[in-house]
């Protein structure tokens, strides 16, 4: 059988030589294409995506990457963001994670092993559907999320998009943070630093397949806001379809819902 565990943390090892190899900026940020995801690949998110499929090389699966799209074909889909949050790597700000997910189907609810490795903290996250979180090596504590939102992290913003809907929150949510990876925000929320997350455009499934088992492996909610598509049966693919929500409970879930849809 496949040790995934021991996969991912040499891919961790693999990027952070590439974090080394490219430590400025100047370095990282220029753009030499644009991925199958639809944003821009700088030579960060190429290299660290090159060190990432060769760490996977021969494995029997069929690989979603952020930059590549699609290689393989596996029954058993690994899906791989090697850097969730890259413009805050491009700009040396310490917060970005790479996020993996393994499914033995096509779907989020098929996710059965999640790896997010935060590249500022050198916090693991790690999760086996049925067994719970793993933080550094060790069972998540107890704390959840709280029943009603002292901090709600945006993702995936621009200005005009949180001005659009950040008023719609008073009443729902006492603070607001903005930091820049939806994969590592999720693990937060698993943990309860965070009392809810959601995104401000449509995800993509590199962005939140690996935290969403963390969350899901915690009895947290999470949900889809757009359309009529169940979160669980969204695909595991590159395509964005709809804004997704995580609360502590099913009620506060469906209040950031409602504010994401006033």
């Amino acid at each position: 059988m496949t040790d995934w565990l021991a996969l991912c943390r040499g891919a961790a090892e693999d990027v952070r030589a590439v974090l080394v190899e490219l430590p400025t900026r100047a370095a990282r940020e220029p753009v030499l294409s644009q991925g199958e995801g639809g944003d821009d690949t700088t030579a960060i998110d190429a290299a660290a995506e090159r060190v990432i499929l060769a760490r996977f090389e021969g494995v029997d699966a069929t690989i979603v990457s952020e930059e590549v799209g699609e290689l393989g074909s596996g029954r058993t889909r690994v899906v791989i963001d090697p850097i969730d949050g890259s413009l805050n790597a491009k700009r040396g700000i310490p917060f970005f994670s790479l996020s993996i997910a393994v499914a033995d189907g096509d779907t989020m609810k098929d996710v059965d092993f999640g790896y997010v490795y935060d590249f500022g903290t050198g916090e693991e996250w790690t999760a086996e559907r049925g067994n719970g979180v793993f933080l550094n090596g060790e069972p998540l504590a107890p704390q959840r999320p709280k029943e009603r939102i002292e901090l709600l992290a945006f993702e995936a913003t621009l200005i005009r998009e949180v001005a659009d809907k950040a008023a719609a929150f008073d009443g729902i949510a006492h603070r607001l943070r903005i930091m820049g990876s939806l994969a590592l925000s999720l693990s937060h929320l698993a943990a309860g630093r965070l009392d809810g997350v959601c995104s401000l455009k449509p995800y993509r499934s590199v962005d939140v397949a690996a935290g969403q088992l963390f969350v899901r492996e915690r009895g947290i909610a999470i949900a889809n806001v757009d359309g009529t598509d169940s979160f669980l049966d969204a695909p595991l693919d590159l395509t964005p379809r709809s804004r997704v929500a995580a609360a502590g409970t099913n009620d506060v879930c469906q209040q950031v819902i409602s504010a994401l849809s006033a």
